[in-house]
């Protein structure tokens, strides 16, 4: 069943619709990011500020290097991704420019989860992805949770519960570094990886916190 559902996904997200994934933090729904109407339709499904950015979601370090002007080495990009972190660079002409067209940056997400990285993988494009909630509301560990938007998802897959449901460190979702100013990071997003992050960053590539 899993290349069928990898084939199911992608299926639904070129012919323009919006799917609920599992990923490595919380469920998430994803479309194509060069699709400019996709990209509508999940700000309104999640009755969201167009003013709030989406993350771009790819299934592998390499591509990241088309849709982003990376400015620290490649060793770490891969010390972090995949992983629970979202990284922020410039964005390159690449990218839709109707997907966050207020902001120069965009951020990037290679979750380690199999499913993910093969649905990336099997779209031409970057996934615009967001976490699978009303805007204001709390992330969702199971396809349950999050019910209410079921009838505007073109397909749901369910991954089972994504970590411990109990535990709200858990529902932070991924932690967002904006690492577009060379040599120095700023946390956007606190998330669910922030003290190793950190300890990446600093210790191992000598980056400096943007605020010092």
């Amino acid at each position: 069943g899993w290349r069928e559902a990898v084939a199911a996904a992608a299926g639904a997200l070129q012919a323009g619709g919006l799917v609920a994934v599992p990923t490595d933090t919380v469920y998430g729904v994803a479309c194509l990011a060069q699709d400019s109407a996709a990209v509508r339709s999940i700000y309104s499904l999640k009755g969201r500020n167009g003013a709030k950015p989406l993350a771009i979601c790819l299934g592998d370090v390499e591509r990241l290097y088309r849709y982003c002007h990376v400015n620290v080495p490649d060793e770490l990009l891969r010390d972090l991704l995949p992983g629970p972190v979202t990284l922020v660079f410039e964005r390159s002409e690449e990218l839709n420019k109707d997907l966050n067209p207020f902001t120069s940056l965009v951020g990037v997400r290679i979750p380690n989860h199999p499913f993910m990285r093969d649905l990336a993988r099997a779209c031409s494009g970057p996934l615009a992805l967001t976490s699978a909630n009303i805007s204001s509301q709390g992330s969702t560990l199971t396809v349950l949770e999050f019910q209410d938007l079921w009838p505007q998802l073109s397909l749901v897959i369910d991954g089972g519960p994504i970590g411990d449901i109990q535990s709200p460190e858990c529902r932070l979702g991924s932690t967002v570094v904006d690492l577009s100013m060379s040599g120095k990071f700023s946390i956007i997003r606190p998330g669910c990886a922030l003290t190793p992050t950190v300890d990446i960053l600093k210790k191992k590539y000598g980056l400096v916190p943007e605020s010092s």
